[in-house]
């Protein structure tokens, strides 16, 4: 494999004025002509008709990608990069070698600024080197779940790419084409995802998702305010209890409670000081944001029978654990910022970067932001795993256990952004190379250091601390914070997954409805629950319990492995 950590030669953030630099020509006909036979092999062998046509490429072969001199500028892109082209299968420069004129694929994509805005910013470039047409098609996330769906079981589908949770892989897995292996091996743009992720971009032994981010949930906490001395004394003289990273659920929504509307002295104009930034929105991601609170609570280590069913499939989602988490989930509206409750993913970007919150817990999202050269809080936020607890449901003694340690640590990787190409769809091939050339090593990188666009690490050399340090002026502290963090999910043998069975949709449709009632005080926790385990049993049935069973069981591995 190619040594995916070399650094860029020169990555700064600078004010975005337009987007593909006007290219210049290089690299040898010999080039053109190995780089375009490739493609076109694979093109027929998958019976996808002939690869693209070969053109003199009209990139220069190592060339500076320079996002400020392109001429596609959305007006949310408000930064971007200069940095080195890879020498990828897809860089710029052999991306270039394709012509796809008159040709077009239409992506059906989320609204910007998370993944809907990369779409539009790297279909622009494609558009420039190749000549194909890349239409992307907005929905709001409610809807990526039945636009989707209904694509899939048409046959032929009217999109050529799916921007879509890793976790659909359950009901639509049989709809998706398979990616070839020469883009997950070798020099593939795929070969270096982390083991972890590299399995969950899989149904039935094949690779279904081209796999564009990687996701897990950790703690963003406020090192100005959890040092400064007034806030300090302040919470000591509240709850007899010295300031820290908390380490438990208790801790954090201690921290939370007394300390939101504290007036620190950093704290950035204007803007009002919340004790936590949560996600809440029913129709954007609200579950996801829920199950982090669940996880130390539901997941026990002694129990190998899944999070979500025990051996028997029943669902556990009206345990003790699962309503423990509800209810301090519910107790959190009382310390989030005004209008939290309407809060989705983009919303708490936005507003922990901006400074409205002491502590965060779900995407590294919300962590980039913070560090953007225009956040008021750079340099004052620090990573930690996120929160564990002091006892834990075991549900196959029906009693609550305390962790021979202290603390039940079960950290949460979430779904992350994945995209598919339809069985259906009559341009694979351009569709395969949209894909590979939006995560080549260059605008993989860029994507990356820009908060909102919803790419977030999960290749080998993201996790390199010179990067972000040298590169991006990231303070190093901070950023180690953040490395640590992330490296110690892999080796953890205690996780919770994402529910990526047939049915997932509907099974966590379901799940959010519950939440939402209870988070608007309609329901009490146990209740709404209860509720919600009562709809699980029936899509179940309407399923059927041993197919979805059958799906569950790669999740337990992943769980306890």
């Amino acid at each position: 494999m190619r040594d995916r950590k070399r650094l860029v030669t020169r990555l700064a953030t600078i004010p975005l004025v337009v987007v593909l630099a006007a290219c210049s020509s290089g690299g040898s006909d010999q080039g053109a002509e190995d780089s375009a036979g490739g493609g076109s092999e694979t093109a027929a062998a998958e019976g996808m008709g002939p690869g693209p046509a070969v053109k003199e490429a009209s990139f220069p072969q190592g060339g500076l990608v320079d996002y400020t001199q392109q001429p596609y500028t959305p007006e949310a892109y408000a930064s971007a990069a200069k940095i080195d082209d890879g020498d990828g299968p897809c860089s710029y420069y052999e991306t270039s070698k394709k012509d796809y004129s008159g040709q077009t694929i239409t992506v059906l994509a989320p609204p910007p600024p998370n993944m809907g805005e990369p779409m539009a910013q790297h279909g622009a470039m494609f558009k420039e080197l190749t000549g194909g047409e890349v239409v992307v098609e907005n929905v709001s996330i409610g809807e990526l779940y039945s636009k989707a769906q209904t694509a899939f079981q048409t046959g032929v589908s009217p999109y050529d790419v799916t921007v879509n949770f890793s976790t659909w892989i359950g009901d639509f897995g049989d709809y998706y084409y398979s990616i070839p292996e020469e883009y997950t091996s070798g020099d593939g743009e795929l070969a270096d995802l982390l083991p972890l992720y590299q399995g969950i971009y899989k149904w039935d032994g094949d690779t279904k998702l081209f796999g564009i981010d990687a996701d897990r949930h950790f703690l963003k906490y406020r090192t100005d305010v959890l040092d400064d001395p007034a806030a300090q004394a302040y919470f000591k003289e509240q709850t007899g209890q010295d300031l820290k990273v908390p380490e438990t659920w208790t801790e954090y929504n201690l921290i939370a409670s007394t300390l939101n509307g504290f007036d620190v002295a950093t704290q950035p104009a204007g803007v009002d000081l919340a004790g936590s930034v949560e996600i809440m929105k029913r129709d954007d991601l609200m579950w996801s944001g829920f199950i982090n609170r669940v996880a130390p609570y539901a997941k026990n280590p002694d129990v190998k029978s899944g999070f979500w069913f025990d051996a028997e499939m029943n669902p556990q989602v009206n345990n003790p654990g699962f309503v423990r988490g509800l209810t301090e989930f519910v107790e959190a509206t009382n310390y989030i910022p005004q209008g939290g409750q309407n809060f989705g993913l983009s919303d708490e970007i936005s507003a922990f970067g901006s400074g409205q919150g002491i502590l965060s817990y779900t995407w590294d999202d919300a962590w980039s932001q913070a560090n953007q050269e225009d956040s008021p809080i750079r340099g004052m936020v620090e990573a930690a795993p996120n929160p564990g607890a002091e006892t834990v449901w075991n549900s196959e003694t029906g009693q609550w256990e305390t962790p021979a340690d202290g603390i039940n640590r079960a950290p949460y990787i979430a779904w992350g952004w994945s995209s598919a190409i339809p069985q259906g769809s009559e341009n694979k091939q351009m569709a395969l190379d949209f894909l590979c050339f939006f995560a080549n090593e260059a605008n993989h990188k860029v994507d990356l250091t820009i908060g909102r666009t919803g790419v977030n690490p999960g290749r080998e050399g993201d996790f390199n601390t010179e990067f972000w340090v040298e590169g991006l002026g990231w303070e190093e502290g901070p950023t180690q914070t953040w490395i640590d963090t992330l490296n110690t999910y892999s080796n953890s043998s205690n996780r919770v997954f994402d529910l990526r069975v047939p049915g997932n949709g509907p099974l966590m449709a379901a799940l959010a409805d519950g939440v939402a009632l209870a988070l608007a005080g309609q329901k009490d926790p146990q209740t709404a629950l209860d509720e919600v385990a009562d709809k699980w049993n029936q899509i179940i049935q309407d399923i059927g319990p041993d197919r979805i069973k059958e799906a569950y069981q790669p999740i337990i591995e992943l769980e306890n492995s």
